[in-house]
């Protein structure tokens, strides 16, 4: 057996009412697969809300698409994400469910092993992202789309 890693307690904890919230819908305009980053959206839409701790939610409306919270440093990471989830679900599988084209289907397993909303903590009146991290909208279709992302905060 390996050795485990060891937690620390917590610390800068803090409590209170919840005092405010808020919710918002963003609508994407995809250009076909790929990842679209929404972390200034979602940052932009918290600084209207003006809560300093809380939680975001960010939702997809979508079954042929959805989110992920990735390093936003290096494209490549982006890049060879595509190519796992072309490995995972590819095209021309000989899928039952075909009547959309034939990267419907593939697109609906690929947000099946991915997120379709994503909770981030607000402390200081910031998202506490790490320091490589981002909030990104995947698109698994092909061709472009509009999509729409609902926001949520709640919070003091």
């Amino acid at each position: 057996m390996r050795n485990a890693g060891k937690v620390g307690a917590p610390q800068g904890f803090s409590s209170g009412a919840v005092e405010r919230q808020a919710s918002a819908t963003l609508t994407v305009a995809t250009p076909g697969q790929g990842f679209t980053d929404l972390t200034r959206a979602v940052a932009a839409f918290l600084a209207e809300v003006r809560i300093t701790t809380g939680l975001v939610t960010v939702f997809c409306r979508h079954t042929s698409a959805s989110l992920t919270i990735q390093e936003n440093a290096d494209p490549d990471v982006r890049t060879d994400l595509l190519t796992a989830l072309d490995g995972l679900a590819p095209r021309h599988a000989g899928y039952v469910h075909g009547a959309e084209g034939p990267d419907d289907m593939p697109a609906h397993i690929r947000t099946m092993v991915t997120d379709t909303a994503l909770s981030i903590p607000v402390l200081g009146g910031r998202l506490a992202l790490g320091t490589w991290q981002g909030i990104y909208l995947i698109e698994h279709r092909d061709r472009p789309h509009r999509r729409e992302i609902v926001l949520h905060a709640l919070g003091a």
